[in-house]
Parts: C-alpha cells; structure tokens; sequence
C-alpha cells in the first residue's frame, strides 16, 4: 500500500512537470497552429433550478485573423438524473499570449440547445460568454480550461454557470 501512495505521488509530479515546463526546451511562442482540437469534461449548473449536468465536450478552434479572432465550434453533451441536453455553439474569441506557454482569451458567441428530458423537450437559441485558459507544455500537446455563462432568452429563460476543461491537440 505505502508502495503505491509512492507510485501515484510520482505519477502526479510526472504530470505536474508536464504541465507547468517551458516544453522541454522548445519555444511555444513561435509555434502557429492552424486549428486546435479540444477534447474534454464539461459541467453545467442551471442558477434558476438549481439542478447540475455533467459529460463531454468537442470542439475545433481556428484562427482566421492572427493575434484578433479565433473561432471555436463545438459540441456539449449534457446528462444527469433524467435531464439531457445536446449544446452546439459557435464562439468568437479574442487571444492574449500571457507567456511562452500560456494563452488566454475571452470570447462571446451563440448556442443552440436540445432538450431530450421528458418534462422539457425542443431547442432554444442563446448567448454564451467564456473565459478560455490555455496551456501548452509542449508544442502541439496541452490542456485547458474554460468557465462559462449561458443565457437562453424567452419564456422559462435559462441562466447557466458551466466548465469545461481537457486535452489539447494543435496541428
């Protein structure tokens, strides 16, 4: 037993090392991905009912302008205890470079929600708002992090708190 809490605390600074190094010596500044691919968890909390969803994320961000725009389209599923959802939404964002291996951008966009529960059925349009971590250990390998705010306007109006967080893949 004493030998695995070794083994797993090792793992974990295998990981972290990974995670907060410059890229083994590489500059990650130079490097220009022409799409990024996100795979990932995400979590929902409705601030009205109350209620949390929880599954997986996909989503492709590309850079039409360089250093002003980049464009993310992406794919939610959401599901918990009877309620589940399908979210598509398409998001524009501004990027900072914060350093050599940390990227940061906020962005706004428009989502389209499918509700499959059986008391809520049907599809809604809103607004999303997200603040994007990125951090690149390597060149092309990173992770992320991304807190949100959704709003579907109308009658019943939605308000949401979600995070997605994951794998990274630029080419």
């Amino acid at each position: 037993m004493e030998q695995l809490k070794h083994i797993q605390t090792l793992a974990f600074l295998c990981i972290l090392e990974l995670c907060v190094s410059p890229g083994f010596g590489q500059d990650s500044a130079d490097v220009d991905h022409s799409a990024v691919l996100e795979l990932g968890g995400a979590g929902e909390r409705d601030l009205k009912g109350n209620s949390s969803n929880f599954g997986a994320t996909l989503a492709i961000e590309m850079t039409p302008v360089e250093h002003w725009l980049e464009l993310e389209i992406g794919v939610t599923a959401l599901a918990t205890s009877g309620h589940t959802e399908l979210t598509t939404d398409l998001l524009f964002k501004k990027p900072y470079r914060l350093s050599q291996t940390v990227e940061f951008m906020f962005g706004v966009g428009l989502e389209m929600v499918r509700k499959f529960s059986v008391e809520e059925q049907g599809t809604s349009l809103g607004v999303e708002g997200v603040l994007d971590f990125m951090f690149w250990p390597t060149n092309d390998i990173g992770w992320y992090l991304e807190p949100g705010y959704g709003f579907v306007p109308g009658k019943g109006a939605e308000r949401s708190l979600g995070l997605a967080g994951g794998l990274l893949i630029g080419w």
